[in-house]
């Protein structure tokens, strides 16, 4: 049985990972430590779980006194570098939410302090068991359509989804790097993992112009704005969710001033809504991609040109479908609407990633379990995105990742 300390006592960390091991995998993992910079925060995991989890806001203490085998960092997106590499340092290994973080510097500490310690830092990627996305990937490794050509990729947030980055933490550039490495880094390892491949050289541009400070009537927070009654943005933090982020941000908010429900139209943002790029591949694919935050509604599409024919695959409305079309023009179906979803977050995908975090495997056909250098292939885009949208030139990720992997610098 390994030993299991969290930091980042937010809702990911409680209900993904800490209340799963504490209900799920008690005879393969013992949570012996909660850390979060809430006191307040760090206390609620043990009292929500009925559970004697001594909670610390001190991370290097936690780690003197509990000395667990596995750190699982949940943190804000930006701190993820510094309690990774202090787990790394203390001899533990490591399980990370996605992105592994947020920009070329942090990254290369991560990778240094991995190889210099060698323990392990695993990426969580939860969308490589998502049964469509597991589907795409079996279809293009079995060379349904052969070598791949081109990617015409484009992901859709609705104005509930999308909305909901920009009224938290992500919305500020310094704590999430921007959408481009946050959520973006869920669909680039897809394309990735998909393609079998790496990704060289990106041009990007970006823009904001829905959220924002681009309306006269908003407030600081949802809660006390004086346009609640108007704005159809309005959100009740004291009801969403059944009251769990009441508990979780707003009840906890008097120790550190974090507020869930803060203003989309917030001056304080800083990050863009709308991003389109694109991404030359090793093996000589090529990717468009766009990331819309503000969609009517909620959907992925994603069509791979290969020797073989034509992929294409979307998930809009609930329903997901396949479709191949061959050299002869026949097209071949595959209706998704009636696959059942398993049970649990994110269609099930996040209870079959953590069997493998919990109880380990001994087979990954597939390579569902992501390490350091597919978070740093996934953040790379992102990185050299937010370079390319910043400095108006197209970026090679060797100009930050080639002293750890020299042979991306022949590309």
């Amino acid at each position: 049985m390994k030993t299991y300390a969290l930091v980042g006592a937010g809702y990911r960390g409680l209900w993904s990972y800490c209340e799963p091991i504490v209900q799920d995998y008690e005879d393969a993992a013992r949570l012996v430590g909660v850390c979060d910079i809430n006191w307040k925060r760090a206390r609620l995991v043990g009292e929500y779980l009925r559970r004697d989890i001594p909670a610390y806001t001190d991370f290097d203490q936690m780690l003197r006194e509990k000395k667990p085998d596995v750190v699982i960092v949940t943190t804000r997106d930006c701190a993820h570098e510094q309690y990774i590499c202090k787990a790394l340092e203390a001899g533990c290994d490591v399980i990370t939410e996605k992105p592994m973080t947020t920009d070329d510097a942090m990254c290369a500490h991560i990778l240094e302090t991995e190889r210099r310690t060698g323990h392990r830092v695993t990426v969580t990627f939860n969308c490589r068991f998502m049964d469509f996305y597991v589907k795409i990937k079996e279809l293009l490794a079995d060379g349904i359509v052969g070598d791949i050509f081109s990617v015409h990729y484009e992901w859709l947030l609705d104005t509930s989804h999308g909305a909901d980055y920009f009224r938290r933490w992500h919305s500020i550039r310094a704590n999430s790097g921007s959408l481009l490495i946050h959520k973006s880094t869920h669909h680039f390892d897809l394309a990735n993992w998909f393609l079998d491949d790496e990704p060289v050289k990106v041009n990007a541009f970006g823009t904001r112009r829905f959220y924002g400070p681009v309306r006269k009537e908003r407030g600081e927070r949802c809660r006390d704005c004086p346009y609640r009654r108007s704005c159809e943005f309005y959100f009740d933090i004291d009801t969403e969710d059944g009251g769990r982020l009441k508990m979780l941000y707003k009840d906890c908010e008097d120790v550190d001033g974090y507020f869930r429900d803060r203003c989309l139209f917030s001056d304080v943002i800083d990050i863009e809504d709308s991003v389109s790029l694109n991404v030359r591949y090793a093996k000589g694919a090529v990717m468009s991609y766009s990331l819309t935050a503000h969609s009517p509604y909620e959907c992925m599409k994603i069509v791979f040109n290969g020797a073989r024919g034509r992929l294409e695959c979307d998930n809009a409305f609930g329903v997901e479908t396949i479709r191949f079309y061959d050299r002869d023009g026949q097209c071949a179906t595959i209706d998704r609407s009636r696959v059942r979803q398993r049970p649990g977050g994110h269609g099930g995908s996040d209870p079959a990633m953590r069997d493998r975090l919990f109880r380990g495997w001994t087979e990954d056909p597939l390579h569902q379990m992501a390490d350091t250098r597919a978070g740093a292939m996934s953040i790379g885009i992102g990185i050299a995105a937010n370079k390319s949208v910043k400095e108006d030139r197209a970026v090679y990720l060797s100009e930050f990742l080639g002293d750890f992997y020299p042979e991306m610098k022949q590309h």
